[in-house]
């Protein structure tokens, strides 16, 4: 039997408490678009718990797919120094740190939440080893080469804004997802600056809109750079090794 909208808020209401105090309202805060993970306040990644409390991007099965393949990819290797630049919530750091001999991680990203928030999900996840967390423009505050760097930066064109989900753009849409009018501009100054920051024999991998491949693979042609384009668990163009 259908109820009506209404009337579930009533019922809701009425038995609040065996329901929980704030059923209610995350019920209406679902209802309104709000995402799932933010009502929740948390979401899993790679089998990690990663906090979002403060609102950063939250984190995608076609990340966690390349992420997880990357780790298969250096499994074995011992004292890695590693970089996840981009981070937002900190998840791929945080899985990076959690399954791979890690000596030392460094987080980077330029917003003041996201900073906050990667602190609480290293503290969250109990990450051993070195950790470092550094506000920085890209590669602005950032200093020393590592072995391995993670990368998924702002891509989506600001023109393509108004095609995405309505929970996106009320609740996700600030400077985490959209890279300037063509989505390169953020990844532009990232390769530009790579070669510094890798160390000879060193990785990078990055996440892309599968329609800038063309685009991107000219950029790291252009500092000197070798590349190998991976699709995605939905066939996509979706990552891209770069080596040096």
């Amino acid at each position: 039997m259908k109820i009506s909208k209404q009337e579930f808020y009533l019922f809701a209401k009425k038995h609040q408490g065996i329901l929980g105090k704030n059923y209610l309202k995350d019920t209406e805060r679902l209802d309104s678009g709000e995402p799932m993970d933010y009502v929740l306040g948390n979401s899993e990644f790679l089998g990690c718990l990663i906090d979002l409390s403060f609102k950063p991007l939250i984190p995608r099965v076609e990340t966690e797919y390349w992420t997880e393949k990357a780790i298969e990819e250096n499994r074995g290797k011992k004292g890695l120094k590693v970089l996840d630049i981009f981070s937002g919530s900190g998840c791929i750091g945080v899985a990076v740190a959690k399954k791979l001999h890690v000596a030392e991680i460094h987080f980077a990203d330029s917003e003041t939440d996201c900073i906050k928030q990667i602190k609480k999900n290293i503290r969250l996840n109990k990450l051993k080893g070195k950790t470092k967390v550094i506000r920085s423009d890209v590669f602005e505050n950032i200093k020393g080469k590592y072995d391995l760097i993670f990368a998924n930066p702002p891509y989506i064109p600001l023109t393509r804004k108004k095609s995405l989900p309505k929970s996106v753009v009320d609740y996700e849409a600030g400077e985490y997802l959209f890279g300037g009018s063509t989505g390169l501009t953020i990844i532009k100054k990232f390769i530009k600056d790579l070669e510094s920051h890798l160390i000879l024999g060193g990785t990078a991998y990055m996440e892309f809109d599968s329609g800038q491949r063309g685009d991107i693979k000219k950029m790291i042609a252009g500092v000197g750079l070798k590349s190998v384009f991976m699709r995605d668990q939905y066939d996509k163009y979706r990552w891209v090794r770069i080596s040096r």
